[in-house]
Order: structure tokens, then sequence, then C-alpha cells
């Protein structure tokens, strides 16, 4: 049996006008740590969109090339770029079998993308994906809720940190990415 890869804690927040995205830097194997410094956050657009990742790292490029394909097809739109990759993926034999999921931000939109091809906007402003996803959202939206004078940024690397403290899944070795 191969030893399944289980990796990424990715955390996106919209709080007093501004989106934060982040996500640690673990992939492990097995029961062992593979790699501690994994870069799950990716900027597009000149920075205008960023992107993070979880799931099947190769997996996850191929989405990533296809949803920047999108974006250039449709200028840089974050919401149509996103709901035309959701029906791709849905339609496309070969994309229905990737193993990946991610959350993608601009200056005004938190979207998940579902390995099903769905296209959710989180009621909370909240987004998370990943091994760590339940732990780095309960620390999320307690902090929105009892330190709102904290930024999106503070939020999104307090919470992870939260995240690593409980999942072993996921790291402190973090990286938190804003659009321009």
């Amino acid at each position: 049996m191969q030893a399944k890869i289980r990796s990424t804690t990715v955390l996106g927040i919209r709080h007093n006008g501004e989106i934060a995205l982040g996500a640690d830097g673990q992939a492990t194997m097995d029961k062992h740590v593979a790699k501690s410094n994994v870069r799950k956050i990716r900027k597009l657009q000149d920075g205008k969109i960023v992107t993070g990742f979880a799931g099947s790292t190769a997996d996850a490029f191929m989405l990533l090339d296809k949803f920047d394909e999108k974006l250039n097809g449709y200028g840089g739109n974050l919401k149509r770029a996103a709901i035309e990759l959701a029906k791709e993926w849905r339609k496309d034999q070969y994309l229905r079998k990737l193993e990946a999921m991610m959350i993608v931000v601009d200056k005004d939109e938190l979207l998940i993308l579902s390995g099903t091809g769905d296209v959710l906007e989180p009621d909370s402003d909240v987004a998370a994906i990943g091994s760590g996803a339940m732990y780095a959202q309960a620390a999320a939206l307690a902090l929105k809720k009892h330190a709102p004078h904290l930024s999106a940024r503070q939020m999104v690397e307090d919470a992870l940190h939260i995240a690593a403290d409980i999942c072993i899944y996921t790291n402190h070795n973090l990286m938190i990415e804003q659009p321009v």
C-alpha cells in the first residue's frame, strides 16, 4: 500500500475590508514529515489574486495552471474564472479525478474551489482547507469574535499557529500573503 501524503492547512480571512491568505509549510508522508517548507501560497495576476492549495501537489499545480488560464481568459475576474474552472472540473473526466482544493482571493472576494467542482463563498468570511482546516477555522472564528481589533493578516497568523499547536499535520512555518 502506498503511503498517503498529508499536508496543508490553508486559511483565508476577510476582516475589516482586507483579506489575507496563509498556509503552513508541512507535507507529511504516512507518519513522517516529508518536507517542512512547502510553498502552498501563490500569487497570480501581478499579485492581485492569491491562491492556496491543499491535496496532491501535482493535482494542485494542474488546477492552478487551469485557474490561471481562466483568469487570463476572463480579464482577471476572480469569480467568473472560478465558476468557469468549476464547470470544466465537473465536465472533464481527467479533472474530476484530481485530488486537490483551492482557496482563491482578490481584494474583494474569498472563495473555496472544492474537489467536486463547487465554488463556495464562506458565510463567516473564513475559508479553511486541508488537514488542519477545522482547527484553523475554529481559531479564526474565535479571533474574529473576540479580537476584532486584529488585522486579517494577524488573524491568519494567529489561527494557523493555534492549528499547528493542535494538528500533527500542520507546522509553524507559515507563508501569508494579501492581494494588492
